[in-house]
């Protein structure tokens, strides 16, 4: 659940709460009333819990009314103490109690407390006129008083009291506040803690976890998975940082293999320039020494120092033109080629190499003259010498040929150098335009070979809009493919004619 629907949640909670406190106060006004109700006989308004008075005076109105009944049949009943005690023990059930008085001397008690002074504060008979009932509240005795007044046949004057405490008739009156006030504490409380509980697991359990990828992360620990489940915002940040975790894997494992592949591209070139300047070295000291002691031999060493250095700055170009492929910085310049002319000169330079190293060479081109496309010729020328010094490089019989074949493909011109080298196994087929990738890890070792001629191949061919790829046999030979589109010119009178 999301954070801001968590809010809004809980939001509405917070506005039923009162809603909730103000009906449970309804009930306990309900049960107040059947207490009162079914104690004294009072009925409990909104009005009356107000009017603390009108509850006293209801809970003892029943009694009273009995009382008024009787001295209107027999005011005599009144001096029979079992009558009395009677009337005394159904007050007691409403926390109220009977006094009579005879005569200004009390003759009857119905508790037990002193009254000595209470006696003293009651109204006196037909105090208030000529009514032969009253109300009053004494306050120095906090009671509430009701007051009936008769004559006895003996010509005597009495008054009946109920006399009714404040504390115990309002005594239920506090319990039902106190009740209301914890229950409205009771509610608080709970709702807050749940409210608590439900936003802090919401929101603390995923940045628990997210804390944790964190210092995992800092310790360059990326193998974990963070698993947070939910739609919330901070869920949906924890799933973009597990994202971000497996980008900084994969850049971390990028790391570690573009730092082991430059390592070995370190020794690879160590070894590829060492083999070189220790045959122009011993060449050099061969002249020097005097070895070199006909026309012969002098042309033959040159000639060998010279291909060595040839080699040389052909592997210092390609670590250049590597540089420039991962900074994105290659120089082209694309012009119209002639494809004839174009090929037949590369086959030409290529032939006068092939033929110093004894290798057979040969060229077909079957395209019409004239035909054109858009490349640069520096960098084509590239991709032929670094396809031919790969096949070179790794041919392992005895008599050495190299074809390059140029024909017409349809839209494109596609060109095939094909060797009779050792051949690629088909596994290793979909790799070989990988950077760093040999076949041959043994054999690569002792041929030297940096790994990176035939990306470069691939790069260059791509970034003209051609497409590369390979055939081989294993023990017979590999043949490179590569298309290049042709170049088309505008039919200008057809577009003169539309």
């Amino acid at each position: 659940m999301k954070l801001k629907t968590r809010l809004i949640i809980a939001f509405f909670i917070i506005i039923m709460v009162p809603f909730l406190m103000f009906g449970i106060i309804m009930l306990g006004v309900s049960r107040y009333q059947v207490v009162l109700e079914n104690s004294y006989g009072v009925s409990v308004t909104l009005d009356s819990i107000t009017d603390s008075m009108k509850i006293i005076s209801s809970s003892t109105q029943e009694v009273f009314e009995e009382l008024q009944e009787q001295i209107a049949e027999d005011a005599e009943v009144f001096l029979d103490k079992e009558y009395l005690e009677e009337i005394n023990e159904e007050l007691s059930g409403r926390y109220s109690y009977l006094l009579v008085r005879k005569d200004d001397e009390l003759y009857y008690k119905g508790s037990e407390e002193d009254v000595s002074s209470l006696l003293e504060e009651l109204p006196s008979y037909r105090e208030s006129g000529d009514s032969s009932e009253s109300s009053s509240y004494i306050a120095n005795a906090q009671v509430f008083a009701r007051q009936l007044d008769v004559e006895f046949e003996d010509s005597s004057e009495g008054s009946i009291f109920i006399i009714s405490p404040v504390y115990r008739i309002m005594r239920q009156t506090g319990r039902l506040f106190r009740d209301l006030l914890l229950a409205v504490a009771i509610i608080l409380i709970f709702t807050a803690l749940i409210m608590v509980i439900w936003i802090y697991t919401g929101v603390n359990v995923p940045l628990k976890k997210l804390s944790e990828a964190t210092h995992r992360i800092k310790e360059k620990d990326f193998d974990f998975e963070l698993d947070v489940k939910g739609n919330d915002e901070i869920s949906l940040l924890c799933r973009d940082f597990d994202d971000m975790r497996r980008q900084l894997k994969m850049q971390e494992e990028e790391k570690e293999s573009f730092d082991r592949q430059s390592k070995e591209l370190i020794s690879n070139i160590s070894h590829d320039l060492k083999t070189p300047i220790t045959a122009v070295k011993g060449y050099v000291e061969g002249i020097m020494d005097g070895v070199a002691d006909t026309p012969e031999k002098m042309d033959r060493y040159i000639r060998t120092i010279y291909i060595k250095a040839n080699d040389m700055d052909r592997l210092i170009n390609e670590l250049t033109f590597y540089s420039k492929i991962d900074t994105n910085r290659i120089p082209y310049t694309f012009n119209k080629i002639d494809v004839v002319e174009y090929f037949d000169d590369c086959a030409e330079e290529v032939g006068l190499e092939m033929h110093e190293r004894e290798i057979r060479f040969s060229y077909i081109n079957s395209v019409e003259p004239g035909t054109l496309v858009i490349a640069d010729a520096e960098q084509l020328k590239r991709v032929i010498n670094n396809i031919i010094g790969n096949s070179i490089k790794y041919m392992d019989k005895p008599k050495k040929e190299v074809q390059l074949r140029v024909f017409d493909a349809g839209d494109f011109i596609q060109a095939e150098i094909e060797d009779n080298g050792k051949g690629i196994e088909n596994r290793d087929l979909v790799n070989i335009f990988d950077r760093f990738y040999r076949t041959d890890l043994s054999r690569n070792s002792a041929q030297g070979g940096s790994g990176i001629g035939l990306s470069i191949v691939k790069k260059i061919i791509e970034d003209h809009g051609g497409r590369i790829w390979a055939t081989s046999k294993v023990g017979e030979g590999t043949t490179m493919h590569f298309v290049i589109r042709k170049y088309q010119i505008p039919d200008m009178q057809g577009s003169s004619a539309k």
